[in-house]
């Protein structure tokens, strides 16, 4: 790797005490790296039986016009997708615009006016609060009489206490958000998530258990399905979608959970029968073979930057040696231009757009100002290398992705350069 990291020396102009603290990091990482490497060989076991089991042709790779009648392109790629993610049935489709979207779908499918549901992992993601809606807000759940109600985490794991005396037998839905969203807590392991199902299924095996799976897809040996979970939902710019899908997203679980979902994402009576699939079938497959692998090289790069993060005295989780559940980075950069130009940096380091500067700015969903860096192949692909973060104290960032590891290092590099010049 000397020749690799000389030429990061001269492109971003590291200076020699930088430049050995990345050269000491990266050699620390080094068996945390072959700790990840089973599950990647386990995921890409698991997709490829299905792929076989469900007999993907090359005549399934072409797409479909119009209603998208027989597309059995598209209807092969959900049998797989069922296979994969241990489903009785998936939905996954080009016109779910994104993980909100999809999130949405399952939320207004499955809960009607006057039931209750409650986020068990804290206070949801900013995009899906504008979904619940405070003050029955337009369009919103709240709108049409749907209660939510919050338990949040202690040290980063379920409130037992808590969701005893909020979930009732009478309660219609439990909702875990998998990743951290904004917020400094640990992303929940699929260990916890189990327990923290079988306890309100001890409440009542008829409250549906919700995980929204963003970004935590292929990171772990099992998936929210494997161990009680009733219906998942994410991105295909995410994780499976290996960096190759160029848009979409999934609804995975019980069969009459997705199909409720299906109406809301076209209509009742045609539900998921239509729905043409255009250019979309042929990367949406390739795609989901390629996600272990990309997954894999996303999450190397983010225990590269937490191992050099951390020797350079910023705070992050997780820290390099932990377990990881999602691809998620979140380091705590203390001041807002430190933000910026860690932002400067991975952009500089990008495929696409490296001459832009960013900057933070309001953006719909959001109620603080965001600032985004990414060049990325697919607009706002957050399985490529990005960054993130809402501009507020203490100014943490949140990275994620990249499709090589060696573009994530190149982008850590570029970052912490901006931030010690």
């Amino acid at each position: 790797m000397n020749a690799y990291f000389k030429g990061l020396k001269d492109k971003y102009h590291i200076n020699d005490e930088l430049m050995a603290k990345m050269l000491t990091a990266y050699e620390k990482v080094q068996p945390y790296w072959r700790n990840i490497e089973e599950k990647t060989a386990a995921g890409q076991l698991r997709v490829l039986n299905a792929f076989q089991k469900n007999q993907a042709a090359d005549f399934h790779l072409n797409g479909s016009t119009g209603y998208g009648y027989g597309d059995t392109g598209r209807d092969v790629l959900e049998l797989i997708w069922a296979d994969v993610f241990q489903a009785e049935k998936a939905l996954v489709r080009a016109n779910i615009a994104s993980g909100t979207h999809a999130l949405a779908i399952c939320l207004y499918g499955n809960l009607l006016p006057g039931d209750q549901f409650v986020s068990i992992s804290g206070t949801p993601y900013d995009t899906l609060l504008k979904i619940i809606g405070k003050n029955k807000e337009t369009g919103t759940l709240s709108e049409l009489g749907i209660k939510h109600d919050v338990v949040e985490l202690v040290d980063d794991d379920f409130n037992y206490e808590e969701i005893a005396k909020v979930v009732t037998p009478a309660t219609k839905m439990v909702c875990i958000q998998r990743s951290r969203g904004y917020s400094w807590r640990k992303s929940l392991s699929i260990a916890k998530i189990e327990k923290a199902i079988a306890f309100v299924k001890a409440i009542s095996p008829e409250i549906i258990c919700f995980v929204d799976n963003c970004y935590g897809e292929f990171v772990e040996l099992q998936e929210p399905l494997e161990i009680g979970a009733d219906l998942i939902a994410g991105s295909l710019i995410k994780n499976p979608g290996g960096g190759l899908a160029p848009r979409g997203g999934y609804v995975a679980g019980r069969a009459y959970l997705v199909d409720k979902a299906s109406n809301r994402l076209t209509a009742p009576g045609i539900a998921a029968d239509v729905g043409s699939a255009l250019d979309f079938n042929r990367l949406a497959y390739q795609g989901l073979f390629m996600a272990p692998l990309i997954v894999e090289q996303a999450m190397k790069g983010a225990i590269f930057a937490a191992e050099l993060l951390a020797d350079l005295g910023y705070k992050v989780s997780p820290a390099a040696g932990d377990e990881r559940t999602d691809i998620i980075q979140a380091i705590q950069l203390n001041e807002p231009d430190n933000v910026r130009r860690f932002c400067k940096g991975i952009q500089m380091a990008s495929p696409l757009d490296a001459y832009v500067t960013p900057y933070d700015a309001e953006l719909p969903g959001y109620d603080d100002a965001v600032i985004m860096a990414g060049g990325t192949f697919v607009q706002g692909s957050s399985i490529e290398l990005s960054i993130d973060g809402p501009m507020r104290p203490p100014y943490i960032v949140y990275m994620q992705g990249g499709l090589s590891v060696a573009h994530v290092i190149a982008g850590v590099v570029a970052a912490v350069g901006q931030m010690e010049q």
